[in-house]
């Protein structure tokens, strides 16, 4: 059999007809066991992390309300400070009452100041 370059090659391609492609393609793929479909590009999965918010917050008490007594006993529990340790938090307003917590322990501790009624920010 002689050799054909790739100028020949080319030249049947451009005369070819569709289903004359077809077929050898379809020869090609019996032949060399593979198949000339286009290779389906995976979508990579969504970056979750870019769309959420932050994974490490911190609790700030804005203003201790008219219960001032119930949120320094809660500043007290969360905190672990003595009671004036926890009064001189409540007195500093706004101040941080936990940092660099998960947003889920940020959420529980949220819910206890506001149920004492404090206002809270998660920042």
């Amino acid at each position: 059999m002689a050799k054909l370059s790739h100028d020949d090659i080319l030249a049947y391609l451009e005369e070819a007809s569709i289903l004359e492609l077809n077929d050898l393609v379809k020869a090609i793929e019996e032949k060399f066991g593979v198949t000339a479909a286009a290779p389906v590009a995976v979508a990579a999965a969504p970056v979750e992390e870019a769309n959420a918010g932050p994974s490490v917050v911190s609790v700030i008490l804005s203003s201790f309300g008219e219960s001032k007594t119930a949120v320094i006993k809660v500043v007290k529990e969360i905190t672990g400070l003595g009671l004036v340790e926890a009064k001189g938090v409540v007195d500093k307003c706004p101040s941080p009452i936990k940092e660099n917590i998960s947003v889920e322990e940020a959420e529980e501790i949220k819910k206890k100041l506001v149920d004492a009624g404090a206002t809270v920010d998660i920042k």
